[in-house]
């Protein structure tokens, strides 16, 4: 995620200057019948978070105002679904029900849209004070949100699926420290799906949680994942992005998500910073954030698609 430094001022001015209407469009692959591996959305955007369905759209928050672009997978073409409420939209997921639960970054908030309708179903005040609400993973009964500010989890129970009232506070203890900068960032279940993965931005450090709160770090055997943003686990395979490094970094890790071990790095040229990370079908989808290209209401975002690894 971007420093906190400024990021009012940005998001004050852009706010008024995105034109969110309309389509973006795509860059196609060359090949006939493929779908486009880099897809253009509306200048001064601001992308962040991304979550994909079951259906060939992705989700795509702006960190600039909150506005949510619907982007269809097979043709590059999209338009704002949802106009934000003048603060972040970053990390993303969407439940089977078709709702959108969005972290809302220094607003201190989280939101639930309908994907269909772009309606507001819910906001739930998280923090008060400095906060960064950063990411969010959803599991059979409850939304999690990490803060990077603040040693805490914020759990919305989801009891037969229904929204709660209000959301519930859940200290982080353990050798999980928050320090100067980002800390918990990214956060995905363990394989066994009894925890949680949470990567520390400003250490790369790697941490399995307990619903409780508890953190032991992840031994990974000497290696890093400084600058680590969006977390995706499919099956034991953890693909952990690192923004300002351009990378895609993926590990395996054991079933309790206590020990990893890094398999391969993987770049594009096509990287400029990306932050988070979804998949669908065989391609692995990222937006680029260009957390060091100074935001102008001109400034030009994409997401691309890799082969995923």
């Amino acid at each position: 995620m971007r420093s906190l430094r400024g990021i009012g001022t940005i998001l004050s001015a852009l706010a008024l200057a995105i034109t969110m209407g309309g389509s973006a469009g795509a860059a196609s692959d060359p090949r006939a019948g493929m779908s486009p591996t880099s897809i253009s959305l509306p200048d001064g955007f601001q992308p962040e978070g991304i979550a994909i369905g079951f259906g060939p759209f992705a989700f795509i928050g702006s960190m600039a105002d909150g506005s949510i672009y619907r982007a269809d997978l097979r043709t590059g073409r999209g338009t704002i679904v949802s106009r934000g409420p003048g603060t972040p939209s970053l990390g993303m997921k969407i439940d089977e029900r078709g709702r959108l639960f969005v972290a809302g970054g220094t607003g201190g908030d989280a939101r639930v849209i309908d994907t269909r309708t772009g309606q507001v179903l819910a906001s739930y005040r998280l923090a008060t004070g400095e906060s960064f609400v950063n990411d969010v993973i959803l599991t059979e009964d409850a939304a999690w949100f990490t803060d990077s500010t603040n040693p805490m989890l914020y759990k919305l129970p989801l009891r037969e699926g229904r929204l709660p009232a209000a959301a519930q506070r859940i200290p982080l203890t353990g050798d999980l420290v928050y320090g100067d900068g980002f800390n918990a960032n990214g956060i995905t279940p363990t394989p066994d799906g009894r925890g949680f993965i949470v990567v520390q931005s400003n250490t790369g450090g790697l941490f399995r949680v307990d619903p409780s709160g508890t953190t032991r770090r992840v031994n990974l055997h000497g290696e890093s994942l400084k600058e680590g943003d969006g977390l995706l686990l499919r099956g034991r395979t953890l693909y952990a992005v690192q923004n300002r490094l351009n990378v895609v970094t993926v590990l395996q890790l054991n079933a309790a998500g206590t020990d990893g071990h890094v398999v391969r790095r993987v770049s594009d040229r096509r990287f400029d910073v990306p932050a988070t990370v979804a998949a669908f079908g065989s391609s692995l989808y990222l937006p680029n954030a260009r957390f060091d290209t100074s935001p102008t209401p001109t400034t030009p975002y994409t997401v691309v698609a890799i082969p995923r690894p």
